[in-house]
């Protein structure tokens, strides 16, 4: 099978891991095919971005789709009926060194099915990133790492690779269970645990004068949502958890995707798309809102699909506004629909100079539609009838903000 080949498989099959996933887009072309980009960056190629927010092209592709596992949710699977490739070791990194210098990507994420056995699997992807540090090269990689794999494999890889990733794959122990037998929750866990030790030591050596030597990115996971009938708040509980317990950058959600020829247990159409964008914006509530999970699903075990979570709390809670921007604290503004936290930070730079108006949300970035209803400003005051209403029927908010 030629090299091309090869990439059109393996670069399909890795798709399904949301942890470098670029956001969808529109295919823009014209008649007569002529025009200057694309936002189809090409098989293998997708967006990430780093630690300091840069955005950055990672060719992301699997070493091989063959696998040992039967996990009733992956189109990998040992069953399932699907053309099968393996890169050479030295074939991913002469493509991986080809695109760097050709400007096409910064990094790599590399995963793999599960070939031999978890160890074996380990060494092959560890020994494709020591090869490209031999080679000088200094791009970003990602390795996914094999939980089952020996302590020694896992430790390895953190020298060569900026982040490492073990993928919880679904929400409860029992789930994974039933439907991907070979795996174990617990083995996951000890394996997260063991890297969070590795991550921190590696933070607190005091000897060092450089940055951090083992995955200095962190570690992530992803969990997939749909594929059982775990609720929005088991899901983003047990993210609550990991974050807590193993020091997480990321948790991934990645709606569940129907393959071919799969089993009966699994749902046989995609969960709303939108539902993994809510978890997505609960989750960001919980890392930098100061939002509990509590909270965020609070009388009801699933997300609003028609609000966002923040504007859903707002809605629930009509006795905590309208909040004057001009007194608020740091974590009252945080919690008014629409306010970011960088438009925050800028809120109260400015009114430590001048007072907030109407017109100056543009300029903050800030939705009027959605703030309004929430907000006292120099020249606006939500009236206590609208307040009421909101209180009655919370649909009516946007309608109010239309008005004012």
């Amino acid at each position: 099978m030629d090299l091309q080949r090869k990439l059109e498989i393996l670069a399909d099959a890795a798709k399904y891991d949301a942890s470098c996933a670029s956001s969808g887009t529109e295919k823009r072309t014209s008649a007569d095919g002529k025009g200057l980009g694309s936002t189809s960056p090409g098989m293998g190629i997708c967006h990430s971005y780093a630690p300091d927010g840069r955005c950055i092209s990672l060719l992301k592709v699997l070493l091989t789709n063959a696998c040992n596992y039967d996990c009733l949710y992956c189109v990998n699977r040992a069953s399932s009926n699907v053309p099968r490739a393996r890169f050479t070791n030295e074939e991913i990194v002469n493509l991986t060194l080809d695109f760097y210098r050709r400007n096409y990507i910064e990094g790599l994420f590399l995963s793999s099915g599960i070939i031999r056995n978890p160890d074996y699997t380990m060494e092959q992807v560890v020994a494709v990133a020591r090869e490209l540090r031999a080679r000088h090269f200094r791009g970003y990689i990602h390795l996914k790492t094999i939980p089952e794999a020996d302590e020694a494999l896992l430790a390895e890889a953190g020298k060569y690779a900026d982040r490492l990733s073990i993928n919880i794959e679904l929400p409860s122990e029992a789930s994974l269970a039933r439907l991907a037998p070979e795996k174990n929750t617990r083995s996951i866990r000890r394996a997260m645990g063991r890297l969070r030790l590795k991550i921190e030591e590696a933070k607190d050596d005091t000897s060092r004068t450089k940055p951090p030597k083992f995955a200095p990115a962190g570690q992530s996971t992803q969990m997939i949502v749909g594929a059982d009938d775990a609720s929005d708040r088991a899901i983003l509980t047990n993210s609550a958890n990991l974050y807590g317990a193993y020091q997480l950058k990321r948790v991934y959600y990645s709606a569940f995707s129907p393959i071919p020829d799969s089993s009966r247990s699994l749902p046989l159409a995609t969960p709303p798309l939108l539902r993994e964008h809510r978890l997505y914006q609960a989750d960001w509530l919980m890392r930098f809102y100061g939002f509990e999970t509590t909270e965020i699903v609070e009388g009801n075990d699933m997300l609003s699909l028609e609000h966002d979570p923040k504007l859903a709390w707002a809605l629930r809670h009509p006795d905590r506004f309208p909040i004057d921007v001009s007194r608020a604290s740091r974590e009252e503004l945080l919690r008014i629909p629409g306010f970011g936290s960088k438009a925050v930070n800028r809120i109260i730079t400015t009114r430590r100079q001048t007072s907030i108006r109407v017109a100056d949300l543009a300029r903050l970035h800030i939705p009027r539609r959605k703030a309004l209803p929430f907000v006292i400003l120099s020249d606006h005051r939500p009236r206590a009838a609208d307040m009421q209403t909101i209180a009655r029927s919370p649909q009516r908010a946007q309608q109010l903000a239309l008005a004012l």
